[in-house]
């Protein structure tokens, strides 16, 4: 029998401007899995997506690094522009641009980060429910193009039970942009006898606002994976009431080292999280409030929520999330 030959898949990706989790873990753990399946090469922008002149220049440069599938993996998604659409994928990470601008700035965003890419693109790719909604509003495009594929964790989060620590447990908190919702949780916890870790740069009006509230507290930045993971596995709860979220990857990796969670019952973490963590309403100081001391007093609710964890986790298998986009480049290369 004659060995089946690899598809040839372009990855077409941005220049990143900053150091965060994003499209490029993502799918170089899929390249990986893929590895024996796909023919794989990356295509670097020369610049990053800033400026008319550059942003036009690496639109024309992806032109010239199409293969049997072109796959643009996110936040440039205006390189679709110029490439043959039968052959192109696209994936949106999320639509949070669409809420965070306005005016002219909002229209140009919503032509050229979506609606364009989206009509240029064989397939969409979005990594919740919630975006993929997000895509069709914005675009009023096929639901039937825009296939939800969801993001994988770092096989670094394994299983870590431990006791919990009803006494003073410690609150992990990831995130200081508006959406992470740093102030509300503050609030929702200062009568709380518990520790706050904080992933993320504190800035003075954030350290303020704790010395005001008597939180006791640390923070850590420019982290490693693995000391990502021993924040985790030293946590009670984690903290993610979050009032935006394209996808919300720590209620995973939290569902993946065994910790109860509660997160924001609105766009994503709802469908992310299944029925594995406490859902509030994360523009409610209250809602909050009452979730962290249920999860906190509440043993066999706590539990429960661990234990529905680790099933809802099986949803974000990284061979199975992988072998999903195998499915789309298959799909284009056979046509």
């Amino acid at each position: 029998m004659a060995k089946k030959e690899k598809i040839k898949v372009h990855f077409l990706q941005r220049k990143a401007s900053v150091h965060a989790f994003s499209a490029e873990f993502i799918f170089n753990d899929v390249r990986q899995r893929l590895k024996h399946l796909i023919d794989s090469k990356v295509f670097i922008s020369k610049y990053t997506s800033s400026g008319l002149f550059k942003r036009l220049y690496i639109t024309i440069e992806a032109f010239f690094h199409q293969g049997e599938v072109n796959h643009i993996t996110g936040d440039v998604h205006f390189l679709a522009t110029f490439l043959k659409k039968r052959k192109t994928v696209l994936t949106v990470l999320d639509c949070i641009f669409m809420q965070r601008s306005s005016g002219i700035a909002r229209w140009i965003f919503q032509y050229f980060w979506l609606k364009i890419p989206v009509a240029k693109s064989r397939f969409v790719t979005a990594i919740s429910e919630a975006t993929k909604q997000d895509i069709i509003k914005y675009t009023n495009c096929d639901p039937n193009k825009v296939i939800v594929i969801p993001v994988a964790v770092n096989t670094l989060f394994q299983p870590h039970p431990k006791p919990f620590n009803k006494k003073k447990p410690v609150l992990l908190h990831i995130g200081l942009a508006e959406n992470k919702n740093l102030m509300r949780l503050m609030e929702a916890i200062k009568d709380i006898d518990c520790h706050l870790s904080i992933i993320g740069k504190l800035r003075e009006e954030h350290v303020k606002e704790l010395e005001a509230r008597g939180i006791d507290y640390s923070y850590a930045y420019h982290i490693s994976n693995e000391e990502m993971v021993q924040k985790y596995v030293e946590c009670d709860i984690l903290a993610f009431a979050s009032t935006f979220e394209g996808f919300g990857m720590p209620i995973i990796e939290a569902n993946y080292i065994e910790r109860p969670v509660i997160t924001g019952n609105v766009t994503s973490m709802p469908w992310v999280a299944g029925d594995s963590a406490c859902l509030v309403d994360p523009f409610d100081v209250a809602s909050i409030k009452d979730g962290i001391l249920k999860i906190i007093n509440d043993d066999a609710y706590r539990e429960q929520l661990v234990a529905k964890g680790r099933v809802n986790r099986e949803r974000f298998d990284p061979d199975r999330i992988a072998m999903m986009y195998y499915d789309l480049y298959q799909k284009i290369q056979q046509d």
